[in-house]
């Protein structure tokens, strides 16, 4: 059964970002599973089971990856088009909605220490399963008052998204320490060459 991941808030984006731009995409069924597993939806056991299953069935692996890929595209689009203040895309809604679907098929609640909580039923062999946390995530920020805190790294080179937890709501990197400091980098090159500095 898929784990609870620490913020389901940002599951989806952390999935659209894992199959970005090199070398943080992956690039077949296992490294979908790979990805769910580090992610914290699936459990090591179910893991392996899956990838028992992929085995045995691969072309119905090689059809959910696809899916993946879909989604992946879809949950981009839609959180990208919201960090611009963009509509978003109908094609991306109706691909994630797909998948939503599905995946609110298998949810259950059941008890917990302290009242509820949501529980995936129905797994088995289902390949696709690591795609339905991934749903339900979107949806759930789609829903939430976070919604407005969704950004896009400022970047040139990066397309990372994130939830903005800045004081002033002014953040505009993925990572200070990556892309924030690339930018300083090549405004302080421009400087000391006398160029004009861009806003980036």
């Amino acid at each position: 059964m898929p784990e609870k991941h620490q913020d389901l808030s940002s599951l989806c984006l952390d999935f659209a970002n894992a199959v970005g731009e090199d070398p943080r995409r992956f690039q077949n069924y296992g490294d979908l599973l790979a990805w769910a597993a580090e992610a914290g939806v699936l459990n090591p056991l179910d893991r392996l089971h899956l990838q028992a299953v992929a085995g045995r069935q691969p072309e119905q692996a090689a059809r959910v990856f696809t899916r993946a890929l879909a989604l992946r595209e879809a949950v981009y689009t839609v959180f990208s088009a919201v960090a611009a203040g963009r509509p978003a895309p109908s094609e991306g809604l109706e691909q994630l909605n797909g998948v939503l679907a599905e995946a609110l098929r298998h949810q259950r609640l059941e008890p917990a220490e302290e009242g509820f909580t949501w529980s995936w039923e129905g797994l088995g062999d289902a390949l696709d399963s690591p795609l339905w946390p991934v749903a339900r995530s979107a949806a759930e920020l789609l829903t939430s008052d976070r919604l407005p805190r969704v950004r896009e790294c400022d970047s040139p080179t990066c397309n990372w998204l994130f939830l903005d937890y800045s004081k002033n709501h002014s953040r505009r990197w993925c990572s200070m320490s990556s892309c924030g400091n690339r930018a300083k980098a090549r405004r302080h090159y421009r400087r000391q060459k006398g160029e004009g500095v861009d806003s980036r």
